[in-house]
């Protein structure tokens, strides 16, 4: 079966000495248009797998909709130039999308295309209400279980992932060139699964912009765990939605920005650190 994620391109490979003919996998990157009762409402550079994902956690994130049930229908259908994802809605929905239809082209690193307002930029966060708490090795696990299941950016170095955790293992694993679209794709996934997410986590491979916050509360997860750091709106804005966001996350720990009293730190935790602790420094030469 054709991996739909991938292509391979001949390339030129230098290090010093002639370049050498080779090839490789590079992610494949295609416009996709979601519709909506037969309108346009949004195009998005996208990676062209998931796409019954994608169209039902835009729509969620988006809050087109409330909930994926409301849905009528969904399909996806590949033209010459890209994809079509084709939902339908009931009528009473006709005014909504009247008001709020936009035709955009959103290249991947852009997840607010089309924004009109600093009011709708930065709208009220939804609030994440969750009971539990999480110990701090775990994240740790749970962020090294995910690299192993990220297929096809081990093929291409240019893919990005956003995974849910159920508090034990890793439970989804959406890829894409897109990180929005990636935890857009997840946040379907889930939807289309009937995840119960208010004790979970979503795990991502970028840095924490505002909206990936935002698209995370929306999901009702309590905890955000990236590789990278996030900005100074997602910080606040995590802080508003109840969201525990984490960042800049390593082998060796985290550091924690928002709603830092859901981890929780025990003597068991404080053993544990000194003995990785010392595990490091009798493993260094």
């Amino acid at each position: 079966m054709q991996d739909r994620c991938t292509r391979d391109k001949p390339e030129l490979v230098w290090r010093g000495r002639s370049p050498i003919p080779s090839s490789r996998k590079v992610a494949e990157e295609r416009p996709i248009a979601l519709t909506y009762n037969g309108s346009t409402y949004a195009v998005m550079m996208a990676s062209p797998v998931d796409l019954m994902d994608f169209g039902v956690g835009f729509s969620l994130s988006e809050g087109i909709v409330e909930h994926g049930g409301d849905i009528i229908s969904i399909e996806v259908v590949e033209l010459e130039l890209g994809c079509e994802v084709r939902i339908w809605l009931d009528d009473s929905y006709a005014d909504l999308l009247a008001n709020r239809r936009r035709a955009m082209v959103g290249p991947v690193g852009c997840g607010m295309c089309g924004i009109e307002s600093l009011e709708q930029a930065c709208p009220r966060p939804t609030r994440v209400v969750s009971e539990g708490g999480f110990r701090p090795f775990d994240l740790l696990e749970a962020m090294r279980s995910l690299r192993p299941l990220q297929h096809h950016n081990q093929a291409t170095g240019a893919m990005h992932a956003a995974a849910f955790w159920d508090g034990h293992d890793i439970r989804l694993v959406r890829e894409d060139v897109g990180r929005h679209n990636a935890l857009d794709k997840l946040a379907g996934a889930a939807a289309r699964a009937g995840l119960e997410t208010s004790r979970g986590a979503v795990l991502i491979t970028s840095r924490v912009s505002v909206e990936l916050v935002q698209k995370t509360a929306r999901m009702g997860v309590p905890l955000l765990i990236a590789v990278s750091a996030p900005t100074s709106l997602a910080i606040e804005t995590a802080e508003r939605a109840g969201v525990t966001l984490v960042g800049v996350a390593r082998d060796d720990g985290y550091e924690i920005f928002s709603h830092a009293g859901r981890l929780i730190f025990g003597e068991e935790d404080l053993e544990s650190a000194a003995l990785a602790g010392s595990e490091l420094l009798s493993a260094r030469p």
